[in-house]
């Protein structure tokens, strides 16, 4: 399962299933980095990352769910 109880559907691209997860792995990474940060500086680099990294992610659900929409329609 990936954030907001979204599963991996067998039905999407492998490639587009590898970039989710691996955008999730970084999103929580950094945030865990944020929570450590020494300075504010650090801490607003590593938000500033997983928020990147949330954003990535959340554009590759909307391609996963093209993708899942296009399956359907063959």
């Amino acid at each position: 399962m990936l954030g907001n109880n979204r599963r991996v559907s067998s039905d999407e691209d492998p490639t587009t299933r590898e970039l989710r997860l691996e955008q999730l792995r970084r999103e929580q990474t950094e945030r865990e980095a944020a929570e450590r940060g020494h300075t504010d500086d650090d801490t607003g680099t590593h938000d500033a990352r997983a928020a990147k990294a949330a954003y990535l992610r959340k554009k590759l659900e909307e391609r996963a769910e093209a993708e899942r929409k296009a399956d359907e329609d063959f």
